[in-house]
């Protein structure tokens, strides 16, 4: 019983909003290409993590406009990675120096944020081995997880089958 109040409290519970969401989606492309510049992520977040705690330990880098914990829209959980974005350039390089430095026991990862490039898609592109994914994949002629094994045809459909002698 216990535990489905746990899991309702869970279910019932408000996902978290940030206000200055409204303010991200009226700014123009060039505003947010700007304030991707004066932006860092930082990986590998404990959980447990508040954007409170993130800016204290940020703030010697320089001002701070905004901290973003991204969360799991279904479980309302944080996603273990935030963003930081500075008033100016020079705090990125500055917290560039953090990098791989412990935050609540935790070895970070502080890289300067990428710009996302609108109609740009990640899931078709080239995968190691030059393999895609996506419509129409196929794949490469030069790998074959049965190179070397014979393909007998049964029923329409080829079996692999090692011939040991």
């Amino acid at each position: 019983m216990e535990m489905e109040d746990g899991t309702q409290y869970e279910l019932e519970r408000p996902f978290p909003y940030s206000p200055q969401a409204d303010f991200f989606f009226s700014m123009t492309h060039e505003e947010r290409i700007d304030a991707d510049r004066r932006s860092i992520y930082v990986g590998n977040v404990d959980y447990g993590a508040t954007a409170d705690e993130l800016e204290m330990y940020f703030n010697g880098c320089g001002h701070i406009n905004r901290v973003t914990i991204p969360y799991n829209r279904f479980t309302g959980h944080p996603k273990g990675f935030a963003y930081i974005e500075f008033s100016d350039r020079d705090s990125v390089r500055t917290a560039m120096a953090l990098d791989e430095t412990v935050f609540r026991g935790r070895l970070i990862k502080v890289l300067p944020k990428r710009t996302n490039v609108p109609g740009f898609r990640t899931t078709d592109r080239y995968l190691r081995g030059g393999w895609t994914r996506g419509r129409g994949f196929r794949p490469s002629r030069l790998y074959s997880p049965l190179r070397g094994c014979n393909l007998i045809r049964e029923n329409g459909r080829a079996h692999p089958w090692i011939d040991s002698f």
